[in-house]
């Protein structure tokens, strides 16, 4: 209690205010308003303490054993001062919070007041301003029934002054329509609106309208007039015919005046006058006028147009030269057109239609008067000579008119020329030629193979009918295919430009491939049959050989022969190889710029694709008649060199030694070494099945032929091994060709020659142990030498049954 009492006397009370929660208002700061003044004098006082406990402790240390309470004091003695700021603050912030209720209610109340105040203020506004809406919604509806009152009395008003004005116009008119009708011999007495030359303008408009009007009531009174019941429009006849000359003195008066500012380029004088005439049948004749007066369309311009084209008669250009002039006179035509056009449009009101009459005129005069000395359409039956350019010049002529003039269309309608069709205008200039393209096409093809040809032979390339074939002689180039598909590529390309429509230019394109087709299975054919004429001869001289071998000049015949094969095989596979490329080429031309051309008929792809396989059948049936004569030249040289190279004691030497010399005959060897110089060509020149084909056909050939050749001869043990040397060399070799038939029929000849080395006595049991040879072994058990001195027959009699 005394110490709550202490620290009541050292508290000093904080008064609490309103004002101090007002603005910016921290707790921090209210709580250090209330404590600082106690604990700033605690601080004090511990600082004080610990130092005089650090004092102690280090200069007089406490005795053991001694206590310390008596000198311990409260950690924290203003405590009870803290309690008693902090409740009286309590109090106090308690007290201000009943004023602020007490505020708070009172401004809830006023607010409620101010509000109720507020609502009622804001209904009358509402309803006023409703009534205001209303007097407006009045006044707008007043004002619009004001509105259409006063646009119907300006109607009204418009419609009156326009009756006023027309009865004025019609009463004058009258009055002018009187005039001509009372002036039946002389225009003189007219009224000064038709002779002042100033009112030229308006005369001709009131004229306009009293002929229209006149002419229109005769009409109108026609009947009565012709049953005898005349009135008034039997005065208006005379007056539809003095109005008739009136105007056309008065047109052809503005025409001469138009002529003579045209020729001193006035064309504000030209447009008054085009004005003017306008109103003359819609200014047709003026029009007509201006543009037939051009100096464009003299005679003497437009034979100038033919000579700059055509150049000089002694001298033929080609298409290139035509082009280029064409292009050239074509520019100038537009150059002048376009000039013509700027003086148009600022002459005459409707400028579309004196450009339409302008570029009609040049479509149907000009342009017809140039491609009709340019264009001759030639004769198929006696077509012009190459030396002259042949149908191609006129085609590849054709071919660049037909786009320059395409060109020109599209440039004159840049220019302008109103609603004219000048596309079907150019259509209508070519369209006779068009009619005739596709035959000139395919006539001129045929004229360009003809004279391909005939180059060929003059050049030594090909030999002309019943001239021997040259063992040098090209037979097929594909330099020559090429060109043809070169022309080919041209055609196409006309045909793209002439034809408008996909399946016209299907069925085109159709039709020159067909050409290309054509020139390739006669091409390709022809040069296969001379190769095969080379055969021939070859095979000739082969038999020659054959009926003249026991003379004095048969090592010489068999020389030529040989080498006569030999070339003539090697020159057939050569042209056999063009020929595959030629076919390559077609086939690719065909998949590159033909089928995609023939899309759009049905059927027509698959056509081509049928008639491609067909051109090219006959030179495939030739290559296969040339194939089989390459091989039976193969195996006569072959049977030559056998029977001429293989000697009898090859197969049966005095010393029957199994140790001899190992080596393939010279006979076998010199067969190898010829089917290889000959098979070097035909490995080039074959591929795919083709060469499968012939490879196997050649080795069974081959077979037949040394097994045929062998049952000529005797064979002792030694000879055996020879043969199987013999047959091992040909096997290795016919390796080469790939096809297992006849590698197979090499190893049982392989076998077979066991025959001749195994003893008598083990021939049974090689024969029986081997059943594919059976077949074969009873005719070559007879070839061994020791065949009856050993009785082998009666010995192998059980294995052949």
């Amino acid at each position: 209690m005394q110490e709550m009492k202490e620290a009541r006397d050292e508290y000093e009370s904080l008064d609490l205010d309103l004002e101090d929660f007002k603005g910016d208002f921290s707790f921090d700061g209210l709580y250090a308003k209330l404590v600082n003044g106690m604990l700033a004098a605690f601080r004090d006082e511990e600082i004080h303490s610990m130092e005089g406990l650090i004092s102690v402790t280090t200069n007089d240390a406490v005795p053991s054993g001694k206590s310390a309470k008596g000198h311990s004091s409260p950690l924290f003695p203003k405590v009870d001062a803290l309690l008693l700021i902090f409740k009286d603050s309590c109090t106090q912030l308690y007290e201000l919070q009943k004023q602020i209720d007490g505020r708070l209610h009172k401004l809830k109340k006023d607010v409620v007041s101010q509000d109720s105040k507020h609502t009622k203020t804001l209904s009358e506004i509402e309803k006023g301003v409703d009534a205001i809406f209303s007097s407006f919604a009045r006044l707008d509806s007043r004002i619009s029934s004001v509105g259409q009152t006063a646009a119907k009395i300006g109607d009204h008003l418009q419609s009156a002054d326009s009756q006023r004005e027309t009865a004025s116009q019609t009463m004058e008119l009258i009055k002018y329509l009187m005039e001509f009708n009372s002036s039946q011999d002389d225009l003189l007495q007219l009224s000064s609106l038709f002779s002042d030359d100033k009112r030229v303008g308006e005369a001709a408009s009131i004229a306009q309208k009293l002929r229209s009007f006149a002419e229109e009531d005769i009409g109108r009174h026609g009947v009565s007039l012709e049953s005898g019941n005349a009135t008034a429009s039997k005065g208006l006849e005379v007056a539809v015919t003095n109005l008739q000359e009136y105007c056309n003195e008065l047109e052809n008066k503005l025409l001469t005046r138009f002529d003579a500012a045209s020729q001193r380029r006035e064309l504000t004088n030209m447009g008054e006058c085009a004005k003017i005439l306008s109103q003359f049948n819609r200014g047709t004749s003026a029009m007509q006028h201006y543009v037939g007066l051009r100096p464009m369309f003299d005679v003497e311009v437009m034979n100038e147009d033919s000579r700059l084209v055509l150049g000089d008669q002694d001298y033929t250009r080609d298409s290139t030269e035509f082009d280029n002039a064409l292009s050239t006179r074509y520019r100038q035509i537009i150059d002048t057109v376009r000039k013509e056009s700027a003086t148009i449009r600022a002459v005459f009101p409707s400028p579309n239609d004196v450009m339409s009459i302008l570029v009609q005129r040049v479509m149907e005069d000009r342009i017809p008067n140039l491609l009709e000395k340019l264009l001759v359409k030639p004769s198929l039956l006696n077509p012009p000579p190459m030396k002259q350019g042949g149908l191609l010049l006129y085609l590849r002529i054709l071919a660049v008119g037909y786009e320059r003039t395409q060109e020109l269309a599209r440039d004159l309608r840049n220019v302008g020329c109103g609603d004219l069709d000048v596309e079907g205008l150019t259509e209508a200039l070519f369209l006779e030629h068009k009619d005739i393209y596709l035959e000139c096409e395919k006539a001129s093809m045929k004229q360009h193979y003809k004279a391909k040809i005939e180059e060929l032979i003059a050049e030594g390339q090909i030999p002309s009918r019943g001239t021997p074939v040259s063992s040098s002689t090209q037979h097929i180039s594909v330099t020559v295919v090429n060109e043809f598909v070169s022309w080919n590529e041209e055609a196409i390309s006309r045909c793209n430009l002439f034809s408008s429509q996909p399946a016209i230019l299907a069925a085109n394109a159709k039709a020159v491939f067909s050409c290309l087709l054509q020139q390739v299975r006669q091409y390709t054919t022809e040069g296969l049959d001379r190769a095969r004429e080379g055969l021939r001869e070859a095979a000739s001289m082969n038999q020659r050989f054959h009926l003249g071998r026991k003379v004095a000049a048969a090592p010489s015949a068999a020389e030529g022969a040989a080498s006569a094969g030999e070339t003539s095989f090697k020159s057939f596979m050569v042209a056999l190889q063009a020929c595959g490329s030629s076919v390559a080429i077609i086939q690719q031309y065909f998949a590159n710029t033909i089928s995609r051309l023939l899309l759009p008929v049905d059927g027509a792809h698959a056509s081509s694709c049928e008639e491609m396989a067909s051109a090219m059948s006959s030179a495939e049936s030739s290559a296969c008649k040339g194939l089989q004569q390459c091989i039976d030249i193969v195996i006569v040289e072959v049977d030559r060199v056998l029977s001429t190279e293989q000697k009898p004691t090859d197969y049966r030497s005095a010393d029957d030694n199994l140790m001899a010399d190992h080596r393939p005959t010279v006979a076998c060897t010199r067969v190898v070494a010829y089917l290889s110089r000959m098979l070097e060509s035909a490995f080039t020149a074959l591929e795919g099945l083709n060469k499968q084909s012939f490879l196997s056909e050649l080795g069974n050939r081959v077979h037949k032929a040394v097994t045929t050749h062998w049952l000529k001869f005797s064979f002792n043990a030694s000879g055996g091994l020879k043969l199987k040397r013999d047959i091992t060399e040909y096997g290795d070799f016919l390796r080469n060709f790939n096809t297992p038939t006849v590698d197979e029929k090499f190893e049982l000849l392989s076998i077979l020659a066991n025959i001749f080395i195994v003893a008598p006595e083990s021939l049974a049991s090689l024969i029986e142990g081997t059943p594919s040879i059976k077949k074969d072994a009873q005719r070559f058990v007879q070839l061994r030498d020791d065949y009856r001195s050993a009785r082998l027959a009666s010995k192998l009699s059980s294995v052949w049954h």
